[in-house]
């Protein structure tokens, strides 16, 4: 087995006070890592759109089909995953060495609470390799020299970045996120990728009362800027659809939530 954690810093103590995203959102995933604080912003979010425990994990789910996808079909052994989140359960490294034992994952979050959880529990196969890079996800260099210490940069890596964006709270910081990624990675690489639209007028409404809260605001996108993402890429079928959409597995059943998800492979 091959871990390994690398820092660009100490980072933030975790606050305790403030509701805080990654743990609403394991809020939200039926996990256990939040606090009351939590719990009482992602009851307000629910009240007011009660989508939004869905979309949450939906977004889970669309992360263990693509992986499954990435790691088996398409044959890609090799995983970059920005935005790491709290790890639950079918985390990348877990479904990419089901398919292929000699994945190897690199994760990439700054967030003290991520942080806390994430050296303990990521682990891999002993064929594999797993590594956690403490940067800030803008900081694409710093993101692809740490990542080349464990995964094999002129070959194909399958990079996902779920429902992270938006925290940049702005279109073109966001863009410029994966067009750093994505332009240094040879041909063969692919994008998973999934979040949010301002489509729906709750959700909208939703997310305004939590940035209000005093926590990191996060910025929902309208569809063309979700679009925006796989440009130069070409997207798989069924291409960029409603999460729950993206290859359902037998006996789900589908909804039509404002979150949007594809993945894209470059030519």
């Amino acid at each position: 087995m091959s871990t390994e954690s690398s820092s660009s810093g100490a980072g933030p103590a975790v606050d305790e006070s403030v509701p805080h995203s990654a743990r609403i959102w394991n809020y939200w995933q039926g996990g256990k890592d939040y606090y009351a604080v939590d719990k009482e912003a992602g009851d307000q979010y629910i009240a007011t759109f009660p989508g939004i425990v869905d979309i949450a994990r939906s977004m889970r789910y669309f992360l263990r089909r693509s992986v499954r996808y990435l790691a088996g079909e398409a044959g890609v052994s090799q995983f970059l995953d920005v935005g790491t989140g709290l790890p639950t359960s079918d985390n990348t490294h877990q479904v990419a060495q089901q398919q292929n034992p000699a994945a190897r994952i690199v994760y990439v979050d700054n967030d003290p609470t991520v942080l806390a959880h994430a050296r303990a529990l990521l682990t891999s196969t002993p064929e594999g390799a797993t590594a956690f890079i403490d940067t800030d996800l803008t900081d694409t260099e710093v993101v692809l020299s740490e990542a080349a210490k464990t995964l094999d940069l002129t070959k194909p890596v399958a990079v996902t970045i779920n429902g992270v964006l938006g925290h940049t709270n702005d279109y073109g910081v966001a863009l410029a996120v994966v067009r750093g990624i994505m332009d240094k990675l040879p041909s063969g690489s692919y994008l998973a990728f999934s979040d949010s639209t301002t489509e729906d007028e709750a959700f909208n409404q939703a997310q305004q009362g939590y940035d209000d809260t005093g926590a990191v605001p996060y910025k929902l996108w309208t569809p063309e800027e979700l679009a925006g993402f796989f440009d130069g890429l070409e997207l798989v079928e069924p291409g960029l659809v409603p999460i729950p959409m993206w290859r359902p597995e037998p006996g789900d059943v589908p909804k039509d939530l404002p979150t949007l998800a594809g993945v894209g492979r470059k030519p």
